[in-house]
């Protein structure tokens, strides 16, 4: 490449305008020296995070220079369409960025996070996507690098027995983080880069999903098209975790996160292959619950998990056919990656 690759930072907002400020703080400073812009996507909060931002951007002189853009999606469809719609902004010149760099809205890069990951994927053109070190705000690490989910994987999962994960070790799907960059399955979306000719040629976030499993679902489609994925440790994340979703206090998993699952494992495997990946899971399940009664440790799980899943897996299945969405392009990625 003759020129330097320019960049687009995409940031998704929900009702979290103090934290999305600060990530956007951090993201402009990690891109002191690096060509591209910040685009800041409201997706629809509805509390007046627009204008918050907005106005603090302006304060901060950050619009100057297009260095800094707010939009708003105008609806709530989750994190894969507010990221297609940050991606359809594209840069204010109207050229075409040589990669997007997601980064979540608790999320705060350290100076140099970026410039290693646009230095890794320039050094590795099969790489397609790449993710960081991301760590909490106590400096514990927290697992971004993974394997696929599959059937093995999903009883693995949920017996939680170490003879079984010893048996199944290839199927688990945390992996360990290496001190080196070192090839995953997927990585986590909290601080992702994406190579824009790889999304050209894939499309980007598959739009069912509202909310997790679509970055799994974007690494799968990378890994099909011959794309590869990489954890890149050098490029360091402090990531507080959970602040717009609320994760670490569900009492009860939301509908959404079972919907996710289920478009997952239908769209890339089959409604057979759902079937079996539900039916491990409950079985492992049962087996850890068991367990748990007789040992009389609790669950560690929100309750009626595993209730729900059944449910609403059945239900699903039961429907004829299962409805499953072709996999959107955004605007912005024309075919000819020009």
């Amino acid at each position: 490449m003759d020129r330097a690759p320019a960049l687009l930072t995409v940031i998704l907002n929900w009702r979290t305008p103090d934290m999305t400020l600060r990530a956007a703080d951090a993201a402009l400073q990690a891109m002191k020296d690096i060509s591209g812009e910040v685009v800041i996507v409201d997706n629809h909060s509805g509390d007046g995070s627009f204008e918050k931002m907005t106005a603090h951007a302006r304060a901060q002189g950050w619009t100057a220079g297009n260095r800094l853009r707010v939009v708003a999606s105008g609806r709530n469809g989750g994190f894969g369409a507010g990221s297609n719609f940050g991606l359809q902004a594209g840069l204010s010149d109207g050229v075409q960025p040589d990669y997007v760099y997601l980064l979540n809205s608790d999320a705060f890069p350290e100076a140099d996070a970026i410039r290693h990951l646009i230095a890794f994927m320039e050094d590795h053109p099969k790489a397609g996507i790449a993710g960081s070190h991301v760590r909490g705000d106590d400096g514990v690490a927290h697992v971004t690098r993974f394997r696929f989910p599959t059937i093995a994987g999903e009883f693995e999962q949920a017996v939680k027995l170490g003879p079984v994960t010893r048996l199944l070790r290839g199927s688990v799907i945390p992996m360990d983080l290496p001190a080196t960059p070192a090839r995953a399955d997927w990585v986590a979306g909290a601080s992702m880069i994406l190579r824009r000719d790889m999304l050209d040629r894939i499309g980007a976030f598959d739009e069912t999903f509202f909310l997790y499993f679509e970055e799994t679902d974007l690494c799968l489609r990378a890994a099909r098209a011959g794309w590869e994925t990489w954890y890149v440790p050098a490029s360091r994340v402090v990531h507080i975790g959970s602040v717009s979703t609320g994760m670490k206090g569900w009492t009860r998993t939301p509908d959404y996160w079972f919907a996710s699952r289920r478009h997952y494992f239908a769209k890339n495997h089959g409604r057979g292959y759902l079937l079996g990946a539900t039916l491990m899971r409950a079985i492992g399940a049962g087996i850890w619950r068991l367990r748990c009664a007789l040992s009389r440790r609790p669950i560690g799980e929100p309750r009626f998990f595993l209730r729900d899943l059944i449910v609403q897996d059945i239900a699903a299945l039961a429907r004829l056919p299962l409805r499953v969405l072709p996999t959107p392009l955004a605007p912005v990625l024309k075919e000819d990656g020009k």
